[in-house]
C-alpha cells in the first residue's frame, strides 16, 4: 500500500491510481471539483492519464452554488 494526503488526511492506496479513480474512491463526480496536485491545478481532461506516486498531496476543490437573496 502506499500513502497520499488528501485534503489533509492520509489514505493508504493501491497504485496505479489515476486521478479520475481516487475522485470517485472519494465519492465526487470528477466534473464538479478542481484538483491540486503537489501545488499544481490538474486540468479535468488529464485526470484520466494523471497517475498518483507514493507521498503526493492532492487537494479535492468541490463547486459550491448559492448565496444570492
Amino acid at each position: 500500500m502506499s500513502k497520499i494526503k488528501v485534503n489533509e488526511e492520509i489514505q493508504e492506496v493501491t497504485l496505479p491510481l489515476s486521478l479520475t479513480e481516487l475522485i470517485r474512491t472519494n465519492s465526487a463526480t470528477p466534473e464538479m471539483v478542481s484538483v491540486q496536485l503537489n501545488g499544481d491545478f490538474i486540468p479535468q481532461e488529464k485526470f484520466p492519464s494523471t497517475g498518483l506516486q507514493d507521498g503526493d498531496e492532492v487537494d479535492l476543490l468541490y463547486f459550491m452554488g448559492g448565496g444570492a437573496r
